[in-house]
């Protein structure tokens, strides 16, 4: 090969891999702004609504259980009914499709009569002195609201969820209501899974994406997101600063070890005013 000739592809090389390092997790960002953001706003629109046809359902199915005067009798097969809420071939589809952590009934009174679980702490517990929304189906109002659902275990802490609440009618009365909670950290896990699945290829190639949630103040919600990633969410200064440009959302790039990661900030005020999902997406190996 004659000098020139070299020459021409060390240049061309050097052209290319300066290429690659302007690039920076701009391509990234790219894809979570036009690929990731639109898919995380339709799954968490698909959960919102479909929590809330699912217990209005459940609530319909099982409003006669209400009236059972035996309360160790109607716990026994409030819970079995339940259960079988989320099973095939009865299942109401909306809440099997739903990553819920519970489904209970609650008594007129605002007390848990029993969750789908064998063992159930939730049984005796004043959920709607709580719960507002809770409440509100007691008076017979459905909805879903961010609610922190204080430790039923001692010393547990307050698990931050989506509560899903319909009233039970019987004869123009509300006996009883069906209500079903969706964690934030649930709500992360699936975002990640969704995502990851959508993007196998690329994460067979070793390409890193994940999902967390975040308030205020700046509480994660999310399933196994890397220590070190976690270390790189922007802050509430910088998500403020974002967001003041582009409320909608944003995203930037950064550098850790060597690797650049895009990521993006999106708010998603149908769970809460202070929530934000933050997904990060790693260049390729």
């Amino acid at each position: 090969m004659s000098v020139s000739m070299t020459r021409a592809w060390l240049v061309a090389g050097l052209v290319l891999l300066a290429g690659c390092d302007e690039e920076k997790g701009r391509n990234e960002r790219a894809q979570i702004h036009a690929e990731d953001m639109p898919t995380v706003k339709r799954v968490v629109r698909q959960d919102l609504d479909r929590g809330l046809e699912g217990v209005r359902l459940a609530a319909e199915r099982v409003r006669r259980g209400f009236l059972v005067e035996d309360r160790d009798r109607l716990a026994g097969e409030m819970r079995g009914v339940l259960t079988r809420l989320r099973q095939p071939p009865r299942a109401i589809t909306q809440l099997m499709m739903t990553p819920l952590s519970f489904i209970a009934a609650v008594d007129a009174d605002g007390t848990v009569i029993c969750r789908d679980a064998e063992e159930d702490r939730m049984a005796g517990f004043d959920l709607a002195e709580h719960v507002p929304v809770v409440r509100r189906a007691l008076e017979g109002e459905s909805g879903y609201a961010l609610s922190a659902i204080p430790g039923i275990v001692e010393d547990a802490p307050p698990s931050v969820t989506v509560v899903f609440a319909a009233p039970a009618w019987h004869d123009g009365e509300v006996v009883g209501a069906v209500v079903a909670g969706l964690p934030l950290w649930r709500l992360g896990q699936q975002l990640t899974r969704q995502l990851q699945l959508d993007n196998a290829s690329e994460v067979a190639r070793g390409e890193l994406l994940w999902v967390l949630l975040l308030d205020d103040d700046e509480q994660h919600y999310h399933a196994g997101f890397p220590p070190d990633l976690r270390q790189l969410v922007p802050d509430a200064e910088r998500r403020q600063q974002g967001l003041s440009s582009s409320p909608g959302g944003f995203t930037g790039e950064l550098n850790q070890f060597g690797r650049w990661y895009g990521y993006g900030v999106l708010p998603v005020p149908s769970i809460g005013e202070d929530v934000s999902v933050v997904i990060f997406r790693s260049d390729p190996m």
